[in-house]
């Protein structure tokens, strides 16, 4: 089907559209993005800068894709959003690009919900199947695994990572590391228990779930050592993928800064950006 753009719609030379392509009314479209097959724009959208998306996403009205990062370290540099297939951004969400500090790119995987009013700073990974409830507010350097799901007006401090099937609860400052599967609330933040119901949902087995009810009884529920109890769960549980998920997890969490894992991957963030963005190549000698 042919693409179809608003007369009142403002796309700019260079732009690449694919086929059957809606452009709703008053939007503006940077000379740099390229959007999909299939993908729907609703009214006063606007794509800024290199802003690559995929395929048969909806985009609702009055969003912000692409816009130049809060970052007082951004000088310009031609940054980049990119945004997979089949997602649902609704009203007033606002997504930035990248930093050259944070690796040049935020990225935006397939099947996500982002729902009204949320804000995805610079640098942030959401992988695929994720859920952003109302007005959750992810700061820069941010990555949301694989069907985490976000309740409304929660906030994640930077570098935090949020494990895969995570469930965060309403109203939930998260300054620290989400574990994997488990359910955080509160304010300050703890972990409440596991999330059967997400899980099952996503198809886990029953005897995992059964697994991570028991680790997280022996992790959050007793007073032996965090190694000793990780090493006595391996031994019990030596086959369980999503246990060894896990414990994968927490210990890089314990071996990053301030309770998350990313603030150790600084140097790295900086010097793929460097090349990525700048074309700078590292003169440091090999190890």
């Amino acid at each position: 089907m042919a693409t179809k753009i608003h007369p009142t719609a403002v796309v700019a030379q260079g732009a690449q559209l694919g086929l059957d392509v809606e452009i709703g009314p008053h939007c503006v479209i940077s000379e740099h993005a390229v959007i999909g097959d299939g993908t729907r724009i609703g009214p006063q959208v606007v794509i800024s800068g290199r802003t690559t998306i995929g395929k048969e996403n909806v985009i609702h009205g009055l969003t912000s894709l692409g816009g130049a990062p809060q970052d007082f370290s951004y000088r310009g540099e031609e940054t980049r959003l990119e945004i997979g297939d089949r997602n649902n951004i609704r009203e007033f969400v606002t997504i930035n690009r990248g930093t050259v500090k944070g690796g040049g790119v935020t990225r935006i995987a397939d099947d996500c919900l982002l729902m009204a009013c949320c804000h995805v700073a610079h640098d942030c990974e959401i992988e695929s199947g994720v859920i952003l409830s109302n007005n959750v507010l992810l700061a820069g350097h941010v990555r949301v695994c694989e069907r985490a799901n976000i309740s409304g007006s929660s906030a994640a401090q930077h570098f935090v990572t949020i494990g895969k099937f995570a469930y965060v609860g309403g109203l939930t400052r998260m300054a620290q590391d989400v574990p994997p599967y488990m359910i955080l609330e509160g304010h300050p933040s703890r972990v409440r228990g596991v999330n059967v119901i997400g899980m099952r949902r996503g198809e886990i087995q029953e005897d995992e779930i059964a697994t991570l009810r028991d680790a997280y009884k022996a992790i959050w529920r007793s007073e032996g050592l965090r190694r000793e109890i990780f090493a006595e769960l391996e031994g019990k549980y030596p086959e369980s993928k999503a246990l060894a998920e896990l414990l994968s997890d927490m210990r890089a969490t314990e071996a990053g800064g301030k309770g998350r894992y990313r603030e150790s991957m600084r140097e790295d963030f900086m010097r793929i950006g460097r090349e990525f963005i700048l074309g700078e190549q590292d003169s440091a000698p090999p190890a």
